[in-house]
Parts: C-alpha cells; sequence; structure tokens
C-alpha cells in the first residue's frame, strides 16, 4: 500500500500557470486518489478493505483485514470518503489500523504495560485544592469513575490534592491489568492507548470499553479543568482546532472497539 500511495499519477499535460503550479506544489505530498470505490471482501475467515477489487495492504506490508466486518467498513468507508487527493489525516480509522496492525501486533504486552503506567498516575486521581467551583465540578464528574474503577479492580485508589506524586497500591495497578490481558485484537488495544493518551487516563478508557460511559462523556471528564478556563477566560482559536483533530482520534478509537465487539 505504500508503493501505490507513494506514486501519484504522472501528469503529462501542458505546463500549467504559476498560480496554480503553486497550489499543486503545496498539496504535493498527498496521493491523487487511484481507485473509484473502497469495498470489504472476506477469505479465510477475515474481513478485508478493498480497492477496486483489489486487498489493501499496510504501510508494513501487512494485509488490512479484521474480524468483523463493521471494523472493516470503517475503514472503507474513510477511503471512500476522500477526494481528488488522499489526506490521511481525514482517516483516523485507517491510520490507527495501521499503527495496531504493524506496531501493536508485534508486542501487545508492551502497550499493555504502557496503559498501566497511566493507571498509576492517572489524571483522575490528581484533584484540585480549589477553587471550589472546579473542585466540585471534578468531584461530580471523576468520583463515579474511580467508584466505577474501584469496584472493577476490587481494590481502592488513593487520591490526591495537587500534583505531587502518590504511588497506588500495586495490587489495584494489578487488578486493571487483569482486565487488560483479556484484550486479544491488536486495533483494539491500540485503540485502549490512543484513548488513554488522548485523555491522560487509563481510568476513561476503560470506562469507555467496558461500556460504562461513552465517548464523548469521557472526553467532557477529560477537559474539565480546560473548560473551566474556558468559562472564566475565553476560548482560543488554535487550541479549540487542536481539541477538535484530538476528538476526531477519541471518536475514531472508540468506532473501532464498538465495531471489533459486533
Amino acid at each position: 500500500m505504500r508503493d501505490i500511495l507513494s506514486n501519484p499519477d504522472n501528469d503529462n499535460a501542458s505546463p500549467r500557470d504559476p498560480v496554480r503550479d503553486a497550489q499543486e506544489n503545496m498539496r504535493r505530498t498527498l496521493p491523487k486518489r487511484f481507485y473509484k470505490a473502497a469495498s470489504v471482501g472476506e477469505r479465510d475467515g477475515m474481513h478485508h478493505v478493498l480497492l477496486d477489487g483489489r486487498a489493501v495492504r499496510t504501510p508494513g506490508q501487512n494485509a488490512l483485514a479484521f474480524s468483523t466486518p463493521a471494523a472493516a467498513d470503517l475503514i472503507a468507508g474513510e477511503f471512500n470518503a476522500q477526494g481528488e487527493f488522499i489526506d490521511p489525516a481525514a482517516m483516523p480509522c485507517y491510520r490507527l489500523t495501521n499503527t495496531a496492525i504493524d506496531g501493536v501486533a508485534t508486542d501487545m504486552q508492551a502497550v499493555l504495560e504502557d496503559i498501566l503506567r497511566y493507571c498509576g498516575t492517572d489524571m483522575l486521581f490528581y484533584r484540585a485544592e480549589r477553587p471550589e467551583g472546579l473542585v466540585a465540578r471534578q468531584r461530580a464528574l471523576w468520583d463515579p469513575l474511580v467508584e466505577w474503577a474501584e469496584g472493577l479492580a476490587g481494590a481502592r485508589f488513593v487520591m490526591v490534592e495537587g500534583i505531587v506524586h502518590q504511588a497506588q497500591p500495586r495490587a489495584s495497578i494489578a487488578a486493571m491489568g487483569v482486565h487488560l490481558n483479556t484484550v486479544e485484537e491488536p486495533v483494539v488495544m491500540a485503540a485502549l492507548h490512543s484513548m488513554t493518551t488522548l485523555t491522560g487516563s487509563a481510568l476513561l478508557a476503560l470506562a469507555v470499553w467496558k461500556g460504562a460511559i461513552s465517548a464523548g462523556d469521557a472526553w467532557t471528564a477529560a477537559h474539565v479543568d480546560e473548560d473551566w478556563n474556558i468559562s472564566n477566560w475565553g476560548d482560543d482559536a488554535e487550541a479549540a482546532a487542536r481539541r477538535e483533530a484530538r476528538w476526531r482520534e477519541m471518536d475514531a478509537a472508540d468506532r473501532l472497539v464498538k465495531a471489533l465487539s459486533v
């Protein structure tokens, strides 16, 4: 697939005017769309993404194939949504699955351990000391999630006021690891890792995965402090754009997890 995407069609047309040439140069890194339609085909019990009937491969030359047709449909949909040029930035599910298949699948344990490290310093454990409005908002959104995680782990976590590190009970972290060890799909593990890093909370990622909270509600919980500041000081356009881009990654991870559970 890498070879296909890195070799756009040759242009034998007459020379373009300078303005159009400049516009083309700005998007030269984006390959032209070379296929008419993306679809899904089944082979050997797996569901493959096809471009004009040809199986797509990852940059590492692995098959872009899934255990459920719903997951393959997500990727095919992103390919079909492309215009004249293929923009990977507009294909978050495709990018995440490439990472999963080419990277995460080679060492699932390392990715699991990285998620567990987030458990040890989870954002939900570190609370504001003031102002009272923010303290109350954190309690309202975070306390139920911590209680849910404690029920899942059968253990207790330690809450901290401020940012001074507080080690969490090893048994509590190990209990969360038991649940992560049940993940067999590299794409699901990659999605959990993505949601963890995007929110700063492994507990939020696990809650979304287990269906205890929606991805949208998890996103709101992850931005309590930021939204408090916005309500008091106003928004910043660039920061809002970055947050929207990160939300698309979060949403893609959530959709893939759900599609692989169908």
